[in-house]
């Protein structure tokens, strides 16, 4: 059975691309996108395989 992790990250609107291309050059896969604490902030959530 595959086994996962997970990581939360914080994206700032205007580099939210820089920030995911990132993250998915080490292998996470982004999950969902959610509201953060200001208007100017997203939450991402990430898997990726556990090895």
């Amino acid at each position: 059975m595959q086994k996962w992790e997970y990581s939360t990250v914080p994206l700032l609107v205007h580099a939210t691309k820089q920030i995911l291309d990132n993250w998915g050059e080490d292998g996470w896969e982004l999950v969902s996108v959610v509201p953060g604490p200001n208007p100017d902030q997203l939450v991402a959530y990430l898997k990726r395989p556990k090895a």
